[in-house]
């Protein structure tokens, strides 16, 4: 593919702007995206897959193409030129030649690379490397590189409108080919990564874009027609979803969230996708939650985390992420279990979630649930363990919990 100059120029003011300003990739590269309208479908891919490889391997980058380690290559002081200088070895790489431009004038790199730290080699921050060490003995190596693998593309048949076939047969009407994922009854996977937003079949809510992990949360929760659920931390509401077509549009949903945009957003899925039992309800303080005690069947709480199980699909949170956040938010987490427990009745169900795979985030939660005071009653039937390095899927944890009548 011949390298356009505006194209390029756009790509490194994206990368400047998500390490400069410590933004989210995800939306740097939508707006980019949305000004460009004259833009192909090439174009746009390679800016995307560009942008979100550099990224990905910034730390890697920014040494192998001589820049000091101990550099500034993140933060207000990040300079244009540290941005090219990076860029242009990542281009050197991808396609081993570089443009006969101002910016890559004088530069040259060798294929040998220098002797690093596994940190630097695969792109992390120091820290989060202990850290998995700690946490993955023996495992470590193997569930990085594979953290470092962009993800694939999943989809959820939605059967309130749909089946497996149906939406196969749709999407390959459009050009999509598409192939079940053993294990996940109505997951597909695309061999080839396509823009299913434009389809038909998505406009008509035949399928939700989730990933295959992700799609194991809702059925852990088992739920039934006819009855009171509340998803207390909905989100965009992808497992929002995924209950209501498990339930068959019977009963109610009660989705509820910090965010009132995030349950903007939702109603919307939830109108595409034919949900009618889908009621929204913003969390405005522990009284929201104090007015529902008692009230669920069925508990779904897919609680903030790290995101380090999903570092393939966001990863530029590696470089925002703390030890001191992810401590922030063990604590948030237990709280919302200790507090959020209370909703469920006696004789329901209650689904612990995260998409991280740290121990610390998920199955040393439940276990210090289960020893407080407010854990007595409750009960560990079943945990579930999703690693990317393990089943190609995100990574992912849940666990359900059964509460006495």
């Amino acid at each position: 593919m011949k390298l356009h100059r505006h194209l390029v120029e756009n790509l490194i003011a994206a990368l400047h702007e998500i390490f400069s300003a410590q933004k989210q990739a995800d939306k740097v590269i939508e707006r980019f995206l949305k000004s460009q309208k004259k833009w192909g479908s090439r174009d746009r891919r390679f800016f995307a897959e560009s942008c979100y490889e550099t990224v990905r391997y910034w730390r890697r980058l920014w040494v192998s193409a001589g820049l000091p380690e101990n550099g500034n290559w993140r933060g207000e002081a990040l300079s244009r030129s540290d941005v090219w200088t990076v860029w242009a070895r990542y281009e050197w790489e991808r396609s081993g030649e570089l443009p006969e431009w101002p910016e890559t004038e004088g530069l040259s790199f060798s294929s040998t690379l220098p002797k690093m730290s596994r940190a630097v080699r695969e792109s992390i921050p120091d820290w989060l490397d202990e850290l998995g060490a700690q946490s993955f003995p023996g495992d470590w190596d193997s569930l990085l590189a594979s953290l470092n693998k962009p993800a694939e593309v999943f989809l959820r048949a939605n059967t309130l409108k749909s089946d497996l076939k149906t939406v196969r047969k749709a999407l390959a009407d459009e050009g999509i080919e598409s192939e079940p994922v053993p294990g996940i009854p109505d997951g597909l996977r695309l061999p080839v990564r396509k823009n299913v937003f434009l389809t038909k079949a998505f406009h008509q809510g035949f399928f939700e874009v989730q990933d295959a992990a992700s799609q194991t949360v809702a059925p852990l929760l088992r739920v039934e027609p006819g009855q009171r659920v509340v998803d207390a931390c909905a989100g965009g509401g992808g497992k929002t979803l995924h209950l209501a077509a498990m339930m068959k549009n019977k009963g109610k949903i009660l989705s509820m969230d910090i965010h009132e945009w995030k349950l903007k957003e939702l109603k919307n899925r939830a109108r595409r996708a034919g949900a009618d039992i889908v009621e929204t309800r913003v969390i405005e303080s522990s009284k929201t939650i104090k007015r529902l005690e008692g009230s669920a069947d069925r508990l779904l709480l897919d609680v903030p985390c790290s995101g380090l199980g999903v570092l393939r699909r966001n990863p530029d949170a590696k470089w925002r992420l703390s030890f001191e956040e992810i401590e922030r938010l063990t604590v948030l987490q237990q709280e919302i279990l200790t507090s959020y427990s209370r909703m469920v009745k006696p004789g329901g169900l209650m689904v612990y979630a995260t998409c991280s795979i740290l121990p610390m985030e998920n199955e040393k939660q439940v276990q210090k649930f289960l020893a407080s005071s407010s854990g007595q009653g409750w009960v560990l039937e079943e945990e579930q363990h999703h690693r990317p390095d393990r089943d190609g899927f995100d990574g992912f944890y849940g666990a359900r919990l059964s509460r006495a009548k």
